[in-house]
């Protein structure tokens, strides 16, 4: 069965760059551009593994990952948090708040995105 992929990322070239990678992949892939999105899909789409932005308008990447985390439904999906943010103290708050693993978008390349989720699915 085909694995699904909730990418959350604002900026459009790198949302198209990953979504036509995993596709490559054989994942499928559902994409939204902000944090209230991400939160309706969640539910509805229900994804095997979230790459979630923290920087996103509306609500942000923490914020997302703190109610996907505290909702029943949706507080054992994989999140993989993809982020600018690169200060310890933003890795920190991610992993108090669940996340699964924190990626630094400037320290990894799409192979090495791609290898960790396919890792997280097992």
């Amino acid at each position: 069965m085909t694995k699904k992929i909730l990418l959350v990322e604002d900026d459009p070239g790198l949302s198209l760059t990953y979504r036509i990678r995993l596709k490559l992949d054989g994942f499928d892939v559902r994409e939204v551009s902000d944090g209230e999105k991400a939160l309706s899909a969640a539910l509805e789409y229900y994804p095997d593994l979230i790459v979630l932005d923290i920087m996103m308008p509306k609500i942000s990447g923490f914020d997302v990952l703190d109610i996907l985390r505290n909702t029943p439904a949706t507080e054992k999906i994989k999140i993989i948090m993809l982020t600018a943010l690169s200060q310890p103290k933003d890795k920190e708050r991610a992993r108090e708040l669940g996340v699964d693993e924190f990626l630094v978008k400037s320290q990894v390349t799409i192979d090495d995105l791609v290898e960790r989720i396919k890792y997280h699915l097992g």
